[in-house]
């Protein structure tokens, strides 16, 4: 499980800087070509975040941060696919900014899902450390 939290993690990360400098681009009137790309990178953004929630599950990571992980993947991409449509006049600038704070939470609820999960496994390999070396202190090995 730690390659698959590694890998999904960096692929959370690298899509999360894509999705920041199309961002950027985009809102300075550039390469709105890139569009596509920016759409697709958000969605696999998104499924990195999902599949870190269901990583954190198996790793025994408490349910309220995997619950709203999940929740707010699915808002992060609806928002994005529709982001278009909504307030389409000079206000569109509001959907914009609410747009990228939504994919900012996302790529750090990504970045808070991997931490917890090796936080956990940390804990649990110092459990099973202390338990094969009799007479140690158990201290702090709560979550």
């Amino acid at each position: 499980m730690k390659t698959a939290v590694m890998v999904t993690s960096m692929l959370a990360r690298l899509t999360g800087l894509i999705q920041i400098v199309l961002g950027v681009l985009f809102w300075t009137g550039y390469a709105m070509s890139l569009i596509p790309i920016h759409i697709f990178s958000g969605i696999v953004l998104v499924l990195s975040l999902w599949t870190l929630a269901i990583l954190a599950a198996r790793a025994g990571v408490r349910p309220g941060l995997r619950i709203l992980s999940l929740v707010w993947g699915l808002i992060t991409l609806v928002l994005g696919l529709t982001q278009g449509q909504i307030l389409g006049n000079s206000a569109h600038w509001i959907i914009q900014v609410i747009h990228l704070l939504v994919g900012l939470g996302a790529i750090g609820l990504a970045e808070m899902l991997a931490a917890r999960i090796k936080h956990v496994q940390h804990i649990e390999n110092m459990a099973s450390d202390q338990a094969s070396q009799p007479g140690r202190s158990n201290k702090g090995l709560t979550q």
